[in-house]
């Protein structure tokens, strides 16, 4: 049953992820059940997303064959528009609307249609100025677009936005041309009771019990049938677990009404079954916040790049699980949860929701704004869980458009700062507070307040809304097993990952002791300015334990690549997670068996005026380079999250480049993707030079800039930008004097390339960190950093039989390609479930 049950709990994530993160309450909705399996589960898993109908046609196991006969034929014709829907534009909108009916009508009756068979129905594509999140909305029956937008925005985000014109993208006719299939009369309704085929025991959560099995084409109208039960087919088998009903409908469907049951009660003890379902449960809620987020929002960083985290906090503000978003956020969160409560007490209210960015705080670099929200549970005066969230905005003020110099040398020169800010205080949004904080860096000489404030004050709002979203989460998942019980397996969530780290060292210990004779590791590596990053691990092999001490580290940097202490804390909790060889979840437990000494005054826990823009993208994965190099982990990936900004006193627009991963054991590393502390996208092509005056003129892998070895190191990319007005440019990146290494006798990674080539053909080499003015016709060309290489590498083709490929290129010699790696994990499966949403 354990296994059923996590199965279950698997397929009701995505329903969930498509039902309640988009507005809509699973409770008022019926589970339409198809495939010859699907009934088998469909008792439970509506009971677990809350729905008290099944339907189960009585062709459920070839309902797409049987879907298609019946089918009505639909032809729809669609135009772009581009037009502000406004009293004005709805004359046209009403004439183009009429054209397209024209065209379906004449186009269903080339098919044989006549007119009385014939709906049109007409829809506008519409959506917010400033936003790419377009609703298709119907005017069926004379019903206003607008009316139909707004209700459609509110259900889905939970609110609408004031003051913002509404704009057509396109204007779609829906003809449709019924079919006319006469499906026959009713069944005759049934006589007498439902023939009972057989009897046979059944393991159910309480043990065996009596089931009576029927057969489907015995069953009439009017037929009900008591769980448990087996209703069978030749196409599909129906389980109707006990305490549900089903009943026969007049076309010979099943209806089944789910009952409460009588399900085994979970206790706070630790049961392996009902641990691996907290963790699905406690890992939804946190990818439904952050599908909220993201639908909500409208700046280009948040919607289509995701670079937002959101997570789940305990009482005591751990970590205890998180959607697998940005490594760099998730490990930091918990530190500024923590010094929330520090810092507030007993003053965190209901109806509070903070705002906190500091570095001092537990933040990253200001750009990325936290949003903190308590979680109240009935009448208790205290929190009993947090959510917060974390996302970058695209400016923030200070003195460059962006709010990411490359030449900052104090905080307040990278924006607006918050230690512990009530955005929302007792249920009342402080609008006129927050503006104001957002406009301050004007008051400091070369600064600016925030460019973007209605964009600032848009995320934030959909920010907040997505912690409600967890909340209300968090509350249904209490309601539904007690608080206790969820508590108790928050605890054991982290005891198992905990457990998990006290293996993985022990084992690295005693290997070390082994080979040296000491169970001690240490690494060193710099940053391009020669910066020292040093790192000793001593293992107690023992109990497991580890001590992280990083004495011997530069000092302050007069410059912007300075780390906040919970960057580095990140840093730390993102290598263990990787290194542990199963599957865990990225929380509190990692960190508990492992103690980490970094010197007060360092860079990487510098004084609180200190810039560190730069500490959080770049001396971040740095971080992460020398703890796999003192674990002998994997060679180091592109080192740099290639920052980009660009624009002017009206916009700013930030994004981050891929590059190559670093090769290990046994892989090659990945080519043309984020690594280690960051996982966002890229900006569509199309959205990019739509919304900004910039033409995307070339992308691509850049072959060879992987190290060699007997696994390659993954290559960087090219990417040129064409500027199309006078911009500021700014870039900040890594890796441009210090190679990636590579290890075990593999070759280092390419170093990267910042070069701007002027309308005049001058080819300026930028350096690693540099703003710099542009004009119309230049061009800028990033090359980012390939990943090192593991192993010497092979003189000898390997045997073709081992999954390599090969091509020849007329060289003398083959060239050996990467392996064809099949996707896996909780990033991959987190991602296609993005794309398929």
């Amino acid at each position: 049953m354990g296994y059923i049950a996590v199965a279950n709990e698997a397929m009701c994530r995505p329903i969930r992820a498509l039902t309640q993160g988009k507005g809509y309450d699973t409770s008022r909705h019926a589970l339409a059940c198809f495939g010859g399996a699907g009934g088998q589960h469909a008792c439970a898993i509506a009971r677990a997303l809350g729905m008290s109908t099944v339907i189960v046609h009585k062709y459920a196991g070839i309902l797409s064959a049987f879907g298609m006969a019946l089918a009505d034929v639909v032809h729809e014709e669609q135009v772009p528009a581009a037009l502000k829907y406004s009293e004005e534009s709805q004359v046209e909108i009403s004439k183009t609307v009429k054209e397209l009916e024209d065209k379906c009508r004449t186009k269903l009756k080339s098919q044989g249609f006549v007119e009385s068979q014939i709906a049109l129905e007409p829809f506008l594509h519409m959506r917010y100025q400033g936003t790419d999140c377009a609703l298709m909305c119907s005017g069926a029956k004379g019903r206003d677009f607008m009316d139909t937008f707004l209700e459609r925005y509110k259900t889905e985000f939970g609110f609408v936005l004031q003051n913002r014109e509404v704009f057509v993208d396109d204007i779609r006719v829906r003809g449709t041309g019924a079919s006319g299939v006469d499906l026959g009369p009713d069944k005759e309704k049934a006589m007498g009771p439902p023939e009972v085929e057989k009897e046979t025991k059944v393991y159910f959560e309480n043990g065996y019990q009596q089931t009576k099995i029927y057969l489907m084409e015995k069953l009439s109208p009017d037929h009900v049938i008591n769980g448990p039960s087996i209703i069978m087919d030749q196409l599909s088998t129906i389980l109707v677990e006990p305490n549900c009903i089903a009943t026969v409908t007049a076309r010979g469907d099943i209806n089944i009404v789910i009952g409460s049951g009588e399900a085994k009660k979970v206790g706070k003890e630790l049961d392996t079954i009902q641990l691996s379902i907290f963790s699905h449960r406690f890992m939804s809620i946190a990818e439904q916040m952050g599908r909220i987020l993201q639908r909500t929002s409208i700046s280009t960083n948040i919607k289509e790049r995701l670079d937002f985290s959101c997570a789940l906090f305990g009482p005591d503000g751990g970590l205890v699980s998180n959607a697998p978003h940005i490594p760099v956020h998730l490990g930091a969160m918990q530190d500024t949860v923590r010094h929330q409560m520090r810092f507030l007490g007993s003053d965190l209210k209901r109806g509070d929701v903070i705002l906190a960015n500091h570095p001092k705080a537990g933040g990253s670099h200001l750009p990325d704004l936290t949003i903190i929200t308590p979680v109240f549970y009935k009448d208790l005066p205290v929190p009993v869980f947090f959510v917060a969230n974390r996302g970058h905005h695209a400016d923030i003020g200070g003195i460059s458009p962006g709010s990411m110099p490359p030449h900052s040398k104090h905080l307040w020169q990278e924006g607006a700062s918050f230690k512990s800010f009530k955005i929302v205080k007792a249920g009342h949004f402080q609008e006129a507070e927050l503006t104001e904080h957002l406009n301050a860096p004007a008051q400091h000489p070369g600064c600016s307040g925030t460019r973007l404030l209605q964009d600032n004050l848009s995320d934030l709002k959909a920010q907040i809304a997505a912690n409600h979203k967890g909340i209300q989460l968090v509350n249904e998942l209490i309601d539904q097993y007690s608080l206790e019980v969820v508590q108790a397996y928050m605890g054991h969530i982290q005891a198992n990952a905990e457990v998990a780290v006290r293996d993985m060292l022990k084992v690295i210990g005693k290997d070390a002791f082994k080979r040296t004779g000491q169970s001690v590791l240490n690494a060193e590596d710099a940053m391009d300015d020669g910066s020292p990053i040093k790192l000793k691990v001593t293992i107690d092999t023992t109990n497991g334990e580890a001590v992280f001490d990083f004495a011997g580290t530069g000092s302050e940097i007069w410059g912007n690549l300075n780390a906040p202490k919970a960057v580095t804390m990140s840093g730390v909790i993102y290598c263990l997670r990787c290194l542990v060889g199963h599957d865990i979840p990225l929380n509190q437990g990692c960190l508990n068996p492992v103690t980490v000494k970094i010197p007060p005054g360092s860079l990487l826990d510098p004084s609180e005026d200190a810039a560190v823009v730069g500490g959080n993208v770049l001396t971040s994965q740095r971080i992460v380079d020398v703890v796999f190099l003192a674990f002998s982990g994997c060679a180091a990936s592109q080192g740099c999250m290639n920052n980009i900004t660009f624009g002017d006193d009206n916009f700013g627009y930030y994004e981050t480049v891929a590059g190559g991963s670093g090769a290990g054991p046994t892989w090659n590393g990945r080519s043309g993707v984020h690594t280690h502390m960051t996982n966002t996208r890229l900006t569509d092509p199309e959205i990019l030079e739509r919304r900004y005056p910039v033409v995307l003129n070339k992308f691509s892998l850049a072959d060879g800039t992987g190290g060699a070895g007997k696994f390659q190191g993954g290559d960087g990319v090219l990417r040129e930008l064409v500027f199309r007005k006078p911009l500021d440019l700014s870039v900040l990146t890594e890796r441009r004097v210090l190679a990636p290494y590579g290890m075990a006798g593999g070759m280092p990674g390419s170093k990267g390339l910042n070069t701007l080539v002027t309308k005049s053909g001058r080819v300026l080499n930028l350096g690693g960190k540099c703003s710099v003015p542009v004009k119309a016709g230049d061009i800028f060309r990033l090359q980012t950093p390939g990943g090192g290489g593991w192993g010497a590498d092979q003189s000898e083709p390997e045997d073709m039989d081992t999954g390599e490929l090969f091509v020849n290129n007329g060289a003398d010699k083959p060239i050996k390609k990467r392996k064809m790696i099949m996707e896996r994990g909780s990033v991959f499966e987190y991602q296609q479930q993005q794309h398929s949403a």
